[in-house]
């Protein structure tokens, strides 16, 4: 049985497309490394708590015009290598 791993993006900071169907997360308080990862991790709980974490620590205003996820590059990627979709 083969393990499917979702399709993560990681972009460098200084390109701004997201392809159809995907958004961009920074991961990281300090180094703030881009991420654009599907649309339909929304629907997941587990990413769901992910956002309220961010909201809690970083409120809806971001300094860099999206969503921060505080957590380590390393975390975000464990948390979300796991999702199935």
């Amino acid at each position: 049985m083969a393990i499917r791993v979702p399709r993560i993006i990681k972009k460098s900071s200084t390109s701004l497309e997201v392809p159809k169907g995907h958004f961009a997360v920074y991961v990281e308080e300090k180094q703030r490394k881009r991420f654009v990862i599907p649309i339909s991790y929304l629907s997941l709980p587990s990413f769901q708590d992910l956002l309220s974490q961010a909201e809690e620590e970083f409120g809806f205003d971001h300094p860099m015009g999206g969503v921060t996820i505080p957590c380590s590059e390393d975390i975000f990627i464990g948390i979300t290598s796991q999702f199935r979709i």
